[in-house]
């Protein structure tokens, strides 16, 4: 699968049962070592404008149970 792909799901907390946002404008943390994803940072915005307001929120990609054709479900753990 690739990045373009991912691009525009919705994601969706299971446990929450809570929109995150959409994968979209999204930072990438990539491990050094494997090369492979650790985590998507997901801008946290709220539109006054063109302000960005707020933490970003990190999904790791442990984290992710499904990616279906219109969102990606996560399961975090409990902190």
């Amino acid at each position: 699968m690739r990045y373009r792909d991912l691009s525009g799901k919705e994601i969706v907390d299971v446990r929450q049962g809570a929109r995150l946002g959409v994968l979209g404008q999204t930072d990438l943390e990539i491990d050094p070592v494997s090369g492979k994803i650790k985590s998507f940072l997901v801008p946290s915005y709220k539109w006054f404008g063109m302000k960005k307001e707020g933490e970003e929120v990190r999904i790791y990609w442990k984290d992710i149970k499904k990616i279906g054709d219109d969102m990606i479900i996560i399961d975090p753990p409990d902190h």
